[in-house]
């Protein structure tokens, strides 16, 4: 996520930690959250929301850094609250209705100051698990399961009116929308098992991650083998890939004085990246 003074904050799954980027690079260990911290937010009070997945298995494939199954070490995933002055860390939420959070993926937060969030899951050499989508408050007085089943769910972002929901199932390499009807509450598709719809399903071997929204109301998803950013039209019409040089292209974030540069992650190779993007982003609610 950008900040006001030009810094980014991006978070080190592998390492554990929420790390400020500077302008000029230099980078900063804001926080060390443990486990694996996968998205994050700013909140409504000013404290940065980390979806932590628990952390995985590491591999290294040739000059690439891929995450594998759930490590041994695994306890579970949470919902993190992260003071950016001290780097207290606190954990908020890790269940729902007495069952654990997964592998929390990535979430945003509404213009009520809710937050939306994927769990991902976590795979095992024989079995991965079932997961979905959740509306929580940011005081951890309230947590609920909104949308389940979904296929390893992991972008998901709001459209400029805050009306529609989006999120990219991972390994399915599909967009699904669903339309709020009020804050944490969808008006679920009768014709869909999770009650979504189809925005687009990318062709061939192309898998998502996570995602940002931009002025016009395009989804622009992190687009994982085929590395790059897929820009997908509001009514799903059109799509548009911008390519990267690393084919684990995981997450973008709209920053500069206009919103128009976009600041994106390479996980595979460990870059942080900029450049000037042709459409404005969306300024998000906090």
């Amino acid at each position: 996520m950008c900040l006001p003074d030009g810094s980014v904050l991006v978070v080190e799954i592998r390492r554990g930690t929420l790390t400020r980027v500077a302008p000029d690079g230099a980078q900063t260990v804001v926080a060390r959250t443990g486990g694996g911290p996968n998205g994050a937010a700013v909140g409504p009070d000013g404290a940065i929301y980390v979806c932590n997945n628990g952390g995985f298995e590491w591999h290294d494939v040739g000059s690439l850094v891929v995450p594998g199954n759930q490590p041994a070490d695994y306890t579970g995933g949470s919902i993190q609250r992260v003071d950016l002055a001290t780097g207290r860390v606190e954990t908020i939420y890790t269940g729902c209705d007495g069952i654990g959070l997964r592998g929390p993926n990535d979430l945003v937060f509404d213009a009520q100051g809710g937050f939306w969030f994927t769990d991902h899951g976590k795979m095992r050499p024989r079995d991965r698990d079932r997961t979905g989508v959740f509306y929580a408050l940011p005081d951890g007085s309230s947590i609920r399961e909104v949308i389940f089943p979904l296929d390893a769910p992991n972008g998901v972002g709001l459209s400029p009116d805050g009306r529609r929901l989006y999120v990219a199932e991972t390994h399915t390499g599909r967009v699904f929308w669903w339309e709020i009807s009020g804050p944490g509450v969808v008006r679920p598709n009768p014709f869909a098992a999770h009650g979504g719809h189809l925005l687009v399903g990318l062709p061939g071997m192309q898998l998502l991650d996570s995602m940002a929204i931009d002025a016009e109301g395009n989804v622009c998803v992190a687009t994982l083998v085929n590395g790059g950013i897929t820009i997908i039209s509001p009514d799903g019409n059109r799509t548009e890939h911008v390519p990267l040089p690393d084919p684990l292209t995981t997450n973008l974030a709209f920053g500069g004085p206009d919103l128009s540069t976009a600041f994106i992650t390479l996980s595979g190779t460990g870059r942080l990246v900029a450049m000037p993007w042709k459409t404005r982003g969306l300024r998000l609610a906090f």
